[in-house]
Order: C-alpha cells, then sequence, then structure tokens
C-alpha cells in the first residue's frame, strides 16, 4: 500500500469515526465549553479591568487631592517619593506653567487630550514619557490638576497590572481548555470503542441476512441501551418476516410439488393415448401439444424447487475447494457440440491454480446456464467466450461473453428475477424464464457476486468469486 492509499484509508476511517452520535455529541460539547469557557472568564476579565482601571482612577484623584493641598517644595519631595515608593515603570509625573511649559519630572510635555480637572484619560505609553518607561504593549491613565499657583501637575499610572491580571486569566482558561478537552477527547475514543465494535457486528449480521439468512439476528448486549432496543425491535420484525416468508415459500413448495404427481399422471395418460392414436387421427397433435405443454409446467415446478432447495444455506456445509479453470473446461467439453451445431466459435480461457471454496455440482450447473444462455441468444456465425481470470488478489472473474443482441442496461437487474421475460434480449426464446434465477441462488449461496456488462452487440455475464 502506497502512502497516498494509506492516506486516504486514514482519512476515511477519520471520517467514519466522527460521523458517530458519541462523537458528534463530544465535538457539539467540546464546542460549548470553549465558547462557555471563553465568555464566562472573559466577563471576569472586564469586571477585574474594569474594577482595577478604576481603582487606578480613584487613587490618582486621591493624590492629587493630597499633593494639591501641599506647598511647592513638600509638594515636590512627595512627588519624588510617588516615583521612588512604587516601581519606576508603574509611576510617572510631570509639573508645568500655567502655559504647559515642562518644569519638573518625567513627563517633558502635556500629553495630547489632558486637560487640568477633567476625567482621566488612558494613553499610549508613548504619548505621555519618552525612553524606556514601560512594555509598549501597556497604557498609562493620566490625569490633570491646576494648582494654587496657577501651575499644571500631571499623574500617570500604568495599566500593567490591569493587562496582567487579564494574561493570568487567559493563561488559566487556555490550561483549563487543556486539562479539560485533551483528557475528554481522550476518553471520548476510549468510550466510542464499545459503540464502534457493536455497530460493525451489527453491520456484519446485517450482511449476512441480506444475503439470504433470515435466521440471523442482529447482537444484544445486557446494557440495555439505544442501541440494544433498536437490534430488539429489528429482531422482532425479522421473526415476522421470517415466518411470513416461510409461509409463503411452504405454499409456494407444497403446490409445486403437489401439482407434480397429478400432472405427472396427466402426462403419462396422455402420452398413452398418444401412443394409441392412428398417424393420420386429427386429435393427435393436439395431443402432442397437450404432452409438450405439461412438459413445460413440470420444468418450471422442477426449478421452482431447485431454487428452493439452493436457498437453503445448510448447502454449504458441503462446500470443498475447487478448481475453477477445471470447472470452466468440463462446462467447455460439454456445451461445445451445441456450440457447434449453431455453427458458433466457442472459445475457453483459463487460469491456472484459483481455487474457491465451492459445491462443484452447483458451480457446474451455474456456468452451465450461462454459457447455454449465451448459445441461445447468440446468432449463427458469432461467438461465445467463458474464461475466467484473476482481477485482484483473492478475486477471480468468471465471465461469459457473447455476440448476440445484447441486454438493456435497464433490464440487466430484472433478469435475475423468477419469470422474468425480457423484449428484444435475454428470455424472449423458449423457456421458463428460471434459468438465470436458479444462478442468482447459486451465486447467492456461494456469496458471490453477479453483473451483466454491455449492451447492443455483445453481453458480458460475470461472476465474482473469493478464492482461497
Amino acid at each position: 500500500m502506497d502512502r497516498g492509499t494509506a492516506l486516504a484509508n486514514g482519512t476515511k476511517s477519520w471520517s467514519i469515526h466522527w460521523r458517530n452520535t458519541t462523537s458528534r455529541l463530544l465535538l457539539a460539547y467540546g464546542v460549548f465549553f470553549v465558547i462557555w469557557g471563553m465568555v464566562l472568564l472573559g466577563s471576569i476579565y472586564w469586571e477585574t479591568r474594569h474594577y482595577l482601571e478604576n481603582r487606578t482612577d480613584t487613587q490618582l484623584r486621591q493624590q492629587v487631592g493630597y499633593l494639591r493641598s501641599l506647598d511647592e517644595d513638600h509638594m515636590l519631595v512627595a512627588l519624588n517619593d510617588y516615583v521612588v515608593l512604587e516601581e519606576t515603570n508603574y509611576n510617572a509625573w510631570g509639573l508645568f506653567d500655567a502655559q504647559g511649559k515642562w518644569l519638573y519630572g518625567d513627563i517633558l510635555q502635556m500629553p495630547p487630550g489632558v486637560k487640568p480637572d477633567a476625567a482621566t484619560l488612558r494613553l499610549p505609553t508613548e504619548q505621555v514619557v519618552g525612553g524606556p518607561f514601560a512594555p509598549k504593549t501597556s497604557k498609562l491613565s493620566v490625569i490633570a490638576a491646576r494648582l494654587a499657583n496657577g501651575q499644571i501637575l500631571v499623574l500617570a499610572h500604568t495599566t500593567r497590572i490591569a493587562a496582567q491580571v487579564g494574561s493570568i486569566i487567559w493563561h488559566a482558561l487556555w490550561w483549563g481548555l487543556s486539562f479539560t478537552l485533551v483528557p475528554g477527547l481522550i476518553g471520548g475514543l476510549i468510550l466510542n470503542r464499545a459503540p464502534r465494535r457493536r455497530i460493525r457486528q451489527i453491520e456484519s449480521a446485517t450482511r449476512v441476512i441480506m444475503q439470504g439468512d433470515l435466521r440471523r439476528r442482529l447482537p444484544v448486549s445486557n446494557r440495555g441501551d439505544e442501541l440494544d432496543r433498536l437490534a430488539a425491535i429489528v429482531n422482532d420484525m425479522l421473526d415476522q418476516i421470517e415466518r411470513l416468508m416461510g409461509e409463503v415459500k411452504g405454499v409456494c413448495d407444497n403446490i409445486a410439488h403437489d401439482l407434480r404427481t397429478p400432472l405427472t399422471r396427466l402426462r403419462s395418460q396422455l402420452y398413452r393415448v398418444e401412443q394409441q392414436m392412428q398417424e393420420d387421427d386429427p386429435h393427435a397433435v393436439l395431443v402432442e401439444q397437450c404432452v409438450s405443454d405439461i412438459d413445460e409446467v413440470l420444468a418450471r415446478f422442477r426449478a421452482l424447487l431447485r431454487i428452493s432447495e439452493l436457498e437453503d444455506r445448510r448447502r454449504r456445509e458441503g462446500f470443498v475447494a475447487v478448481d475453477l479453470g477445471q470447472t470452466l473446461q468440463h462446462v467447455h467439453e460439454l456445451y461445445a457440440p451445441l456450440a457447434e451445431d449453431q455453427s458458433l466459435q466457442f472459445a475457453l480461457q483459463t487460469e491456472p491454480n484459483l481455487l474457491a471454496q465451492a459445491d462443484p455440482d452447483l458451480l457446474f450447473e451455474a456456468i452451465g446456464n450461462l454459457v447455454s444462455n449465451a448459445i441461445k441468444f447468440t446468432p449463427p456465425g458469432g461467438s461465445v467466450v467463458v474464461r475466467v481470470k484473476r482481477t485482484e488478489p483473492g478475486i477471480a472473474h468468471i465471465e461469459v461473453v457473447d455476440s448476440g443482441p445484447g441486454i438493456p442496461e435497464v433490464q440487466r437487474h430484472a433478469v435475475w428475477q423468477r419469470f422474468y421475460r425480457g423484449e428484444g434480449g435475454i428470455d424472449t426464446a423458449a423457456g421458463h424464464g428460471l434459468g438465470l434465477s436458479i444462478v442468482a441462488a447459486i451465486a447467492k449461496l456461494h456469496d458471490f457476486d453477479l453483473h451483466i456488462e454491455g449492451g447492443q452487440g455483445g453481453t458480458r455475464m460475470v461472476m465474482v468469486c473469493r478464492l482461497l
């Protein structure tokens, strides 16, 4: 398997994994948790930041009020203490004259938009002070007050603490998501294994039921969950279907079986009458036609009983390893004279060592029916080819190809049904319309696939066999 195929198979496996209900619920829960966690911590972050900024504004207003009450010498000492008492990258100040000219402090010019005795402003650090005062991402809360001597005092306090608190909150969010979602995903994968295993078991049982084994039932555990309740409902339905199908099948088989005896007796009597008639008796032709009609009805009954017999999967107990090439060779030997009488070219193409688990007699009968149909519907001068070839590891195709009129695409599925007689193609000639139904029953018993290819100008009957 190449890298591209492996990648495609892995992608398909993950796609199937995340389509189940448990995975979708887990994903929905994860998305809901992420959104809800972000909303919750976002609210906490906003409330905390709002509180810290308001507290900073309150402190600035209190400090300005205190400083305004001092004389100039004591105010300058207090301003120096204002910077020294806390880290220098948290506080700054500037003293300006009445015209806004710088006198003292770290703030060298009036910040834009700041007016004396107005509300606190939030300004970028570079618009307030120069030099390595604080990280460029932080802002300053700035307030200005006009002193009694007309000078303007500007105080600034960083909002870095609020930003740090916000960073702590967001880090807590991501760590919380990691500690919640990662174990949740791992736990979800573990919890998904049991439902997926049960789904595979149900699929396996359903596949067997679809192949005709109505005795099979879906597995039911002792959990009593939704899958068990659904499986129990389906099993009850299968019980009813099996009972009804058994009744219908029994009625049909009984009718076919019971009518064979009187019809056989009637045929014998008519045949005896026919033998006793003179050759010039005008009723001899009518009696002969009646015998022929009874033979056709008996042939249909035999075919119906044959199909019913093939649908009993207990026949699988007699399967052995069959060489497909040898089986086709025996079919070719049997039908070669018939093809020669029809002036047909009859070819055989085989490969060695193609072994399949099968009933040799039934497989011979199925291939023989396909070949018989091909010969019957191929005009003189045409060709029929029977071949077997390995198409991929573990798979072989048995093909019967003819140059006849072909089967329209709309009829290719219906020709396998009982008594189907198409228009302008197969089953329009004499016959009871059960030959291909027997082939389909044999293929179904062997778990082989059947399909038809081609159209006007030829038909290819393909039987897909699983090799040993």
